[in-house]
């Protein structure tokens, strides 16, 4: 479906995941899915600096990942709805909208806690999860929603093998997710606190 956020000054094209379930053969190749990639100080990407990035699929076709540490605004969930062409006089509070990644801005993910599930639902490792729909807004303006939840717009992306030379180039660090990371650290200092968990030799 079609949605804009216009109002908000964002444009959501589409809630839809870029993403499928990887197939059985991937299976054998090393994915980092479920790892937090930080970016080194020797990064060359300036969109990517001090970024924390969530890794929601790797396999032999690329990976894609969403950064957790760029928050842009703080907006009223059911102003956020009813620009979705929603209307839930039921929704309460503030959500704050993350820039996911350079790629595809216009595409809405919800990164989650793995206590919620939909049939769109994308389990990344048994603990987090991602959803991509309007449905998700609505449960959590609701208190039907997922404990915790970051809602980012874009996303990280890389073809076949080039995730893998940017880590051979150091250009990123790797640690495993973390749930307190991802949605509660103070975000200033998200960056900080990756680095020091970071894995040193990959």
């Amino acid at each position: 479906m079609a949605l804009s956020l216009k109002r908000l000054g964002l444009v959501v094209a589409a809630v839809s995941l870029p993403l499928t379930q990887a197939p059985a053969e991937s299976k054998l190749h090393h994915s980092l899915a479920g790892q937090l990639l930080i970016a080194s100080e020797s990064m060359s990407d300036p969109r990517f600096d001090q970024a924390v990035v969530l890794v929601v699929r790797h396999d032999q076709n690329g990976a894609l990942g969403i950064i957790i540490n760029r928050p842009v605004q703080d907006r009223p969930l059911a102003a956020l709805l009813e620009a979705l062409g929603d209307q839930s006089p039921t929704a309460r509070g503030n959500v704050r909208i993350f820039a996911g990644g350079p790629v595809q801005p216009d595409i809405g993910f919800v990164v989650h806690s793995a206590d919620y599930r939909r049939r769109d639902t994308i389990d990344i490792d048994g603990h987090i999860a991602v959803t991509s729909s309007r449905e998700i807004l609505r449960d959590i303006g609701d208190n039907r929603g997922p404990e915790k939840a970051l809602i980012a717009f874009g996303y990280a992306g890389w073809g076949p093998g080039q995730l893998e030379g940017e880590l051979e180039h150091r250009f990123w660090f790797t640690t495993p997710e973390d749930s307190k990371l991802i949605f509660d650290q103070d975000r200033d200092k998200v960056w900080d606190e990756a680095m020091k968990r970071r894995t040193q030799d990959l």
